[in-house]
């Protein structure tokens, strides 16, 4: 993801890049903060970019991807195995309940259960300079 933006703000190793706004920053929850104008991310300033200069601002594939397999792989892989916990193992500790709704309420409590943990590992995430974005060239 490559995106053209102007630095905004400058905070020793990080900087506000204001970019344009496309149609999927409705849906996105990367933290960016959405303007009238654009969105501003935090990206990692490596080059001593200054206030005003137009800048070429990239997200590495595989963090990118990582995130990606996080939000959408992780929820559906919990889903699945609590739903086979609950068919498999729960059903013989609670005889008297049907199988199938211990299959889908050990399901859907593993999938919000992911949900939960994804959350913790997003904010520890955000900290980490190895998951924003780098400004990679000055422009002007």
């Amino acid at each position: 993801m490559d995106e053209i933006g102007i630095v905004k703000a400058v905070n020793g190793i990080i900087a506000v890049v204001s970019v344009e706004r496309k149609s999927a920053c409705d849906q996105c929850r990367a933290g960016c903060k959405l303007t009238e104008s654009g969105a501003e991310i935090e990206a990692v300033n490596t080059i001593r970019a200054a206030i005003g200069q137009k800048v070429k601002v990239v997200m590495k594939p595989y963090s990118y991807l990582k995130g990606a397999l996080l939000v959408y792989g992780v929820p559906t892989l919990a889903l699945v195995i609590g739903a086979v916990i609950g068919k498999e193992f729960l059903s013989g500790l609670f005889r008297e309940a049907d199988p199938d709704i211990l299959s889908a309420v050990s399901g859907f409590g593993a999938f919000l259960l992911s949900f939960l943990l994804i959350r913790i590992w997003s904010v520890r995430a955000e900290k980490n300079i190895e998951y924003k974005p780098t400004i990679e060239e000055i422009l002007e």
